[in-house]
């Protein structure tokens, strides 16, 4: 069981208790905290409150979150593509379509089932039986470089990293449209968008702090070829930042247009290609570079054609 506590600040009063938790836990769905509204999980200072209920400045609200009830997590001999391993880590350049970790939907064939088979038992348990080894994730159409932890040592150590924004992580894109300057940044806040609770935004009263720097690399008319350094890592931050200025990636059918207007092209055009950050064991920084997978090769050879 695990137990959480807030205090309403002015700018979140006014809100349905639901919302107000939907914003604050972005990793839980609305249909479950409703579900624990109804469970009477959820009181606002010694009081179960209804689902209606609106929350005030000032009001302390908290709530009792039960255990989940895990699946077992079975090892595959799924190939994988490793750029560097030893003893504390590894680095893996994951391909596209593969999930990270398992979730509804996705108990079989992710990374951390291949992981499973490759490493034994001898990945960190921080992140718990669902999680293990993984510090950060990339979404399911994005590919390139990760880095797993096998101690739970180096999984502190890379994740204070990655808490200080002291990790390289560069990323190559292809936006629709032609952006007018060589390169920018941009700074928004992201967080659930206020609506559809499966999508993040740039939520500029409850959203986390988010940077992301952006240069030109190519122009295709249409399109943009860009590298996009993240100074932060919140969930699709290059996607959602990169919308939010009128060039989402090509074949986002999330953020960008519904209709791709690439024949054949599935999910959005996004490689993590850079990762660097100090070894854990020997101080030292490291840097490894995920080539580009021959998708992305081959689309931008035919726009550099169109």
């Amino acid at each position: 069981m695990e137990n959480m506590n807030f205090r309403v600040t002015r700018e979140e009063q006014g809100d349905r208790i639901d919302r107000y938790l939907a914003s604050r836990l972005p990793d839980y769905s609305r249909s479950f905290l409703q579900k624990l509204v109804g469970e009477g999980r959820v009181l606002v200072g010694d009081k179960p409150v209804k689902s209606n209920y609106k929350i005030n400045e000032g009001d302390r609200v908290s709530l009792s979150v039960p255990d989940a009830v895990e699946p077992e997590i079975v090892p595959e001999p799924i190939p994988l593509d490793i750029l560097y391993e030893d003893a504390s880590l590894l680095v893996i350049n994951k391909p596209k379509g593969m999930v990270v970790h398992p979730c509804p939907g996705h108990y079989s064939g992710t990374l951390v089932n291949a992981l499973m088979y490759h490493c034994k038992d001898q990945l960190s348990g921080i992140n718990g039986v669902m999680r293990p080894g993984i510090v950060h994730r990339i979404d399911q159409n994005t590919t390139g470089s990760l880095v797993v932890c096998k101690t739970d040592a180096a999984h502190r150590f890379l994740a204070q990293q990655l808490k200080d924004h002291s990790i390289t992580r560069k990323y190559r894109a292809i936006v629709h449209g032609n952006l007018k300057e060589e390169g920018g940044t941009v700074n928004a806040p992201i967080g659930r968008h206020p609506v559809d609770r499966k999508k993040m935004a740039v939520n500029e009263r409850c959203g986390r702090n988010a940077v992301t720097h952006y240069r030109v690399l190519e122009r295709f008319g249409s399109f943009t070829y860009l590298e996009c350094r993240l100074e932060t890592g919140r969930t699709h931050q290059i996607r959602v930042h990169m919308a939010s200025i009128g060039h989402p990636l090509l074949g986002d059918d999330v953020y960008g247009p519904s209709r791709c207007p690439i024949p054949g092209l599935t999910g959005q055009t996004l490689h993590a290609m850079t990762l660097g950050f100090i070894h854990p064991e020997t101080g030292t920084y490291m840097e490894f570079e995920a080539p580009l997978p021959e998708y992305f090769e081959n689309l931008l050879e035919k726009l550099r054609r169109r």
